[in-house]
């Protein structure tokens, strides 16, 4: 059987996400310190269930962001429309909730008359609290426990590569020109790495190649090159002798899914345990057969040698025969056929990755259209394996988030029907939308796995409205607009500002 559909019969049938409406408010002290939060979130599930409610469970438990809240009042109500159905999407409820945090969190700045930098700083939960109890049970149904991160450090690096001490400068150079200049702040934590397990087998062939097998199947973010990696690294072999298998039930039974941002956490360090295990087991049998003392042995690009005797070794491959069995030869005690070893790992938690986005950009008066001058996203996912890679993931997911925060309406008429059924109605991010992304990436390695690691692959959308909402807000601050919706689409821009009143009178 197969099923063949057109864009408008996909758009009137997908899922989608992003329907939420938000209630918020804060109380603070006079020197901005927050005393409480209460919210009241309404989520449109759309026509069914297909993921239950857990992206709206997501949005509440995210709400507290990066910040020590000591009251909170959250009410949800999830209802059935006639819509598309609800499911999650890269950041999966994350988004909303770090909108309606970072959004009042600006309101209450300009009330006070504090920078939004400023405000912020007094409320973030210092590293030394760490592991940090928020007060929820995540969707995990652990207790939600930030277990490392360095909040104000991550603001301030951003900050700095930002040049935000500089911005009311131009901003006010801009504004002589006739041009309006904005700046945002948005910042979040997202819980990630979350179990299950998932597992992995890391095998010596006999040829000397190293085989890696895992459950975890990726969808183009990079898996193999990752696992390949951490696999390399510990046996000290060069890359390239490494080979990845992923979602192959013939070579390893079981696997969980790449989703949540979880493979580097769970497949990853699977990959790190068995090649430990193996290195063990190469470690053990070289040592018997080389008559030497297995603290004298050093591994080295598929080679064991002895470092007290030149020229005594033998390789990764003749290791792994040997191992297979020889008849009438006996493995050392404690070993058992073949160099190879099966590991899941069992996260006793989600880790929680962070980070700090901030946008500067130019709106255009009479159109509602912007141009984002500066990006810098500041992100913290624990141990980084490959920067390259993680770059590429707050990349890929910062161009999503600027989709989400200015393009991707899903429009309905009266009687819930799509009115965007093509991409010409519901619209991408081009290139021209999406700038250079200034990536500062720092290291706060988590304590609840051996590699240190968070995920990282959703980092990147989860605070882009609310800094790009908030960069436009301040960008046309004169006119007294405040926006608390996304997409801002440009025609709403347009419409209000004609609401203010802003084209009564000419631009000065």
């Amino acid at each position: 059987m197969k099923w063949i559909e057109d864009r408008r019969e996909h758009f009137l049938s997908t899922t989608q996400e992003r329907d939420q409406w938000w209630n918020i408010s804060v109380a603070l002290e006079s020197d901005g310190r927050i005393r409480g939060v209460r919210l009241d979130m309404i989520h449109d599930n759309g026509a069914f269930l297909p993921w239950g409610v857990i992206t709206p469970y997501i949005s509440i438990t995210t709400t507290p962001g990066p910040y020590v809240i000591p009251a909170m009042q959250a009410q949800l109500k999830v209802v059935f429309t006639n819509k598309c159905a609800t499911s999650p999407v890269r950041g999966a409820g994350r988004p909303q909730a770090v909108f309606a945090m970072e959004r009042i969190l600006d309101k209450a700045a300009k009330t006070l008359g504090i920078d939004r930098a400023e405000l912020r700083r007094h409320n973030f939960i210092q590293p030394s609290q760490m592991p940090y109890d928020v007060g929820f049970i995540y969707r995990d149904g652990k207790p939600m426990k930030y277990d490392s991160g360095d909040y104000p450090a991550c603001l301030q690096a951003a900050l700095e590569r930002a040049d935000y001490a500089g911005f009311p400068q131009r901003k006010a150079a801009a504004r002589r020109n006739g041009r309006f200049l904005g700046i945002g702040i948005g910042n979040f934590v997202e819980g990630t790495g979350m179990g299950p397990f998932e597992g992995a087998t890391v095998r010596v062939q006999a040829t000397g190649r190293i085989t890696v097998l895992t459950g975890a199947s990726p969808q183009g973010q990079g898996h193999k090159t990752t696992l390949a990696q951490i696999c390399a690294e510990q046996l000290n072999i060069p890359l390239e002798l490494v080979d990845v298998i992923t979602g192959d039930t013939g070579g390893i039974s079981m696997g969980v899914g790449t989703f949540a941002s979880r493979v580097t956490v769970n497949a990853g360090n699977s990959v790190f345990l068995a090649a430990d295990k193996v290195r063990a087991k190469i470690i053990t049998l070289a040592a018997s057969l080389l008559r030497c003392e297995e603290k004298d042995l050093r591994l080295m690009a598929g080679v064991v040698s002895s470092s007290t005797t030149p020229g005594n070794s033998i390789s990764y491959g003749e290791l792994a025969r040997i191992s297979q069995g020889m008849p009438g030869f006996s493995l050392p005690e404690g070993l058992n056929g073949g160099l190879e070893d099966t590991h899941y790992f069992t996260p006793s938690q989600s880790t929680y990755c962070n980070g700090t986005a901030i946008v500067e950009l130019e709106v255009d008066r009479e159109t509602g259209q912007i141009s984002i001058c500066n990006y810098v996203m500041a992100h913290d996912c624990g141990k980084v394996i490959n920067p390259m890679l993680v770059e590429g993931q707050v990349i890929g997911s910062v161009a999503h988030g600027i989709g989400n925060a200015t393009l991707e309406w899903m429009q309905y008429d009266d009687n819930a029907q799509p009115t965007t059924t093509n991409f010409g109605e519901y619209l991408l991010p081009m290139a021209t939308d999406v700038p250079n992304i200034d990536i500062v990436h720092l290291e706060t390695p988590s304590p609840l796995n051996p590699l240190g690691v968070k995920g990282a692959g959703e980092g990147g959308t989860i605070p882009a409205a609310a800094a790009i909402v908030g960069a436009m807000e301040d960008a046309l601050s004169e006119y007294g607009v405040t926006f608390t919706e996304a997409p801002l689409v440009p025609h709403r821009v347009f419409q209000k500002l004609k609401e203010a009143g802003a084209y009564d009178k000419p631009v000065i």
